[in-house]
Order: structure tokens, then C-alpha cells, then sequence
């Protein structure tokens, strides 16, 4: 059964720094904090709703949740706790920092019931997080990381694409450090520029020349594949659709199917790769129109397809019509050539 999370955003109340690209105001959606009666209210009304509590956590997303007042951050935890366990959610899920981690406050997040805590990334690069003015290393990351999980929690880890400094070259790294310290889940961002934040400025100023989406789109679905295929679950790709961010951004990487159009992009790569295996190069003038049938899973066969038909209309322009045939021995984003012909 598929996990879901009962989210209460905590907006920037414990943060000790304002990222270059941070307005989180902006990006929860909400500039109130909520008090424990409004997340007792929030949690009571879900319980009664859903069908299954069992497989869902109450999640405090939207700062640094143990970097906010310790009285506070207390009073929500027992707020929430109260309705974990028999019959109840299945535990608390939170995301922070990596620098307000030790071990007075994971003895205390097990006293409540958290189960899972997510570390804001975004890179482990040094000069990319000294450049976007986190306030932590690159160490910090890795040393919270090794203490979350030997405490039992479920890791998760957040990465920001794009970012001010960062190449392509930079992304990779992180990829492969994130794998390193295999955490149980990810979640890619790619950079959206928000209004009153510094990359705004340095947007602005010509200092910040951001990648360009297409390249965003193949890094990411890189680190989707990689991922997955190390057994780290990519619970998000792409920033969630909001019409804060989409009336707030002034440049960066939104689109509210970004995670599709990154799936798009395997697709594609694995479909010429196959196709060059066997002999057949796109969009050559010497040979007649073919058709290439693709095996992919049943839940791909319109990834495969591609967002929009983008795959399609791509080798259509390559002089390859695609066909795509379900495959139920296959899984994820594995897929076979099954057949090429002339076009008659």
C-alpha cells in the first residue's frame, strides 16, 4: 500500500540562516506557524478521513524543525504523538537541518515517535554550499547522516539542482555521495529563483547564469535512475505545483510535471541506446522509415511515450515511429526492443 504523509508546514521559524534561494514562506505556502492545537485538529481530522493511518506519518515540513524553540518544537511533537501508534498515524516525519543534529536531539525525536527525518542538502559541495550561504559543510551532511541512522531513524536526503556555483560535473558528485551514504529516500529540487532572495539578485545582476532546463532535466533523471537502481526511493522530483511559487519565481526550473518530463528523458536515452545496439541510427537520410516496438512495465507505457508525446514526436522527427507494448516481466525503467520493420 502506498505511504502518504499528513503534512503541517512550520514556515522558517528555527531557521538560523536565509539561504540565497530561500523564501520558505513562499514555498510552504503559509506564513503562520501552527500552534499544537491546529496540528492536533489537522491530525484528528485525517485520522478520521483516511482509510489507512497505518502506513502514514505526520509530517513537519517547511523549516528547520529542530533548529525552532525546543519548547515549542516539544509541544508540537506531543501534539502529534499523541495520535501515533495502534490505531493511530505510523509515526512523525521531519526535515532540518544537518548542523541541529546531535545526540541530545535524536535521544528526544525517538521519545516522541519520530520515525524518519529528511536533511536539507542540497549539495555537498563546499564552495556550493558556502556560495548559497548555507552555514554548514559538506561534512555536516555526512556526519548527521551516519548519527540519524545509527539511531534507527529513516533517512532522507534533499538536493537542490542548479544551485548558484554548482556544474554538471558538481551534480554528479553529489550523486554519487548521496549513494554513498545510501539514505531510504530522496527528494531532487531543481532551483526555482524566488522574488526578495539573493539568487534573485544575482539573477538579476547577470552573476547568476543559471543551467539551462534541458540540462536540469538530464542530471535529474540521471540521479532518478541512479537512485532507484541503488534501492533509494525518489519520493519527490520537482517542486510541488503551487500557486505561490508560480506567482512568486523569477527564474530557475518549475514545471508542475517535472518529474514526468524527467522520466521522458530515460525513456529516451534507453530507447536509442537499444535502437544503436542494433545497428539503427536516428534520422538516417539513407535508410526508409521504420517503426520500433518497446517493451516497458504497464505503469510506463505512457512515460515511455514520453510527457506530451515528446518520445514519440522526438523519433518521429529521427525517422522512427514507436510503438510501445506492455511487459509485465519488466519493472521500473527497464525495457526491451521487441521489433524493428519498414515502414510499409
Amino acid at each position: 500500500m502506498k505511504h502518504s504523509n499528513i503534512s503541517i508546514f512550520v514556515p522558517h521559524v528555527g531557521c538560523p540562516h536565509l539561504c540565497a534561494f530561500c523564501d520558505q514562506r513562499t514555498i510552504s505556502g503559509t506564513q503562520k506557524a501552527p500552534t499544537p492545537q491546529q496540528v492536533r485538529d489537522i491530525c484528528e481530522k485525517a485520522l478520521a478521513e483516511i482509510s489507512s493511518p497505518g502506513n502514514t506519518e505526520i509530517a513537519f515540513f517547511g523549516g528547520s524543525f529542530t533548529a525552532i524553540d525546543r519548547k515549542y518544537m516539544v509541544s508540537l511533537l506531543e501534539a502529534a504523538h499523541d495520535l501515533v501508534g495502534d490505531d493511530g498515524f505510523a509515526g512523525i516525519r521531519l526535515s532540518t537541518r544537518p548542523d541541529y543534529i546531535d545526540d541530545d536531539i535524536l535521544s528526544l525525536l525517538k521519545e516522541y515517535g519520530v520515525t524518519s527525518i529528511e536533511l536539507g542538502a542540497q549539495s555537498l559541495d563546499d564552495n556550493v554550499l558556502a556560495a548559497n550561504e548555507r552555514g554548514h559543510t559538506a561534512q555536516d551532511i555526512v556526519d548527521a547522516s551516519q548519527l540519524i541512522k545509527s539511531y534507527g531513524f529513516e533517512l532522507g536526503l534533499q538536493l537542490m539542482v542548479g544551485l548558484y556555483k554548482t556544474t554538471e560535473d558538481t551534480e554528479f558528485c553529489n550523486m554519487r555521495k548521496v549513494i554513498e551514504l545510501a539514505p531510504s529516500t530522496v527528494r531532487i529540487y531543481p532551483v526555482v529563483i524566488l522574488k526578495g532572495t539573493v539568487l534573485a539578485d544575482l539573477l538579476a545582476s547577470g552573476e547568476y547564469v543559471p543551467m539551462s532546463m534541458d540540462s536540469v532535466i538530464r542530471i535529474s533523471s540521471v540521479m532518478l535512475e541512479s537512485f532507484e537502481n541503488s534501492g533509494i526511493r525518489v519520493i519527490k522530483c520537482g517542486l510541488h505545483a503551487s500557486e505561490f511559487v508560480e506567482r512568486d519565481m523569477v527564474g530557475g526550473f518549475y514545471h508542475p510535471a517535472f518529474r514526468e518530463m524527467c522520466e521522458s528523458e530515460i525513456f529516451k536515452n534507453k530507447f536509442i541506446s537499444l535502437l544503436e545496439e542494433s545497428g539503427i541510427t536516428l534520422n538516417d537520410k539513407s535508410s526508409k522509415e521504420l517503426t520500433a516496438v518497446f517493451g516497458v512495465s504497464p505503469k510506463c507505457i505512457s512515460k515511455a511515450y514520453g510527457h506530451k508525446k515528446s518520445n514519440a514526436s522526438f523519433f518521429k522527427e529521427n525517422g522512427v515511429n514507436i510503438k510501445i507494448k506492455e511487459n509485465r516481466e519488466l519493472h521500473g525503467y527497464m525495457c526491451e526492443l521487441k521489433e524493428v520493420s519498414m515502414c510499409t
